[in-house]
């Protein structure tokens, strides 16, 4: 099938941020931002090991790294459970003996009203979408500090800078996710290690494709470039923060929202 996201040749060779040697890990990476991202890695020359519940979806995905000549790993893990996470490192590091790159991009949505939320929906959404950014960046950060070297970089949202109606859950847990960055980021910036965020706007996604039309053409009329974004948009951001040009880059929530929020 090809890699049909990227840039033409002349575009690559203008733009291209080598990560031959690396070892990167994406989280959600079975399909959309988290699949583009996976992609873009490898194909830039990282090893990429791939973490999702859908274990079907992400040996497509794989496939579609062997088949340009990259490199990857699949790992079918809930992000939610320490263990797991654990296991899923212990694993990666005996292949690669380090882990570079770390994107944190799991995440779940159980839209409701409060007053009609089940504590489920509540405790499912935080368990993935914030509890899974601190059991991955925890199960990687000694392996980082001992190499004096790491980049992570967590998926936000725009909710949780704005909220949203119908989302408490969702924009407290990537609310959630803006703290951690900037705290973990403090506790390792002497160790050659750089934590940012990025919170997209309203992508062209699995998580967004159910929406009323209706509805979507509300979200185009509030948002200045009068469109939805790409996956590969949120790409290019995540891929600038792990490359060395970011290095004095950290504790930074990024927005890519066409102006949505400013």
């Amino acid at each position: 099938m090809g890699l049909p996201i990227f840039p033409t040749p002349s575009e690559k060779l203008r733009f291209k941020m080598d990560f031959q040697g690396r070892s990167s890990i994406v989280t959600g990476a079975s399909q959309g931002i988290g699949k583009a991202i996976a992609l873009e890695l490898a194909w830039e020359g990282a090893e990429v090991i791939l973490v999702d519940i859908q274990k079907e979806k992400l040996d497509e995905v794989a496939g579609e790294i062997s088949a340009n000549k990259g490199k990857a790993a699949v790992f079918s893990a809930d992000v939610s459970r320490m263990d797991e996470a654990m296991k899923v490192v212990d694993e990666a590091v005996k292949g690669s003996k380090k882990i570079d790159f770390l994107v944190n991009n799991a995440g779940i949505t159980r839209d409701n009203l409060l007053m009609r939320m089940k504590e489920e929906e509540w405790d499912s959404v935080l368990s993935v979408n914030l509890k899974g950014v601190f059991n991955f960046s925890k199960a990687v950060i000694r392996n980082m500090i001992n190499n004096r070297y790491g980049r992570i970089v967590n998926i936000s949202s725009i909710v949780g800078l704005i909220g949203n109606v119908g989302q408490c859950n969702y924009s407290a847990s990537k609310a959630g996710v803006i703290g951690f960055t900037k705290s973990l980021a403090r506790e390792v910036a002497s160790r050659g290690i750089t934590v940012n965020a990025v919170a997209p706007g309203y992508i062209d996604t699995p998580m967004t494709e159910g929406l009323p039309e209706s509805v979507k053409q509300q979200f185009r009329d509030w948002i200045p470039v009068k469109r939805f974004g790409t996956p590969e948009e949120i790409t290019h951001a995540v891929k600038f923060l792990l490359s060395d040009e970011a290095a004095y880059i950290t504790g930074q929530v990024i927005n890519v929202n066409g102006g949505m929020f400013m």
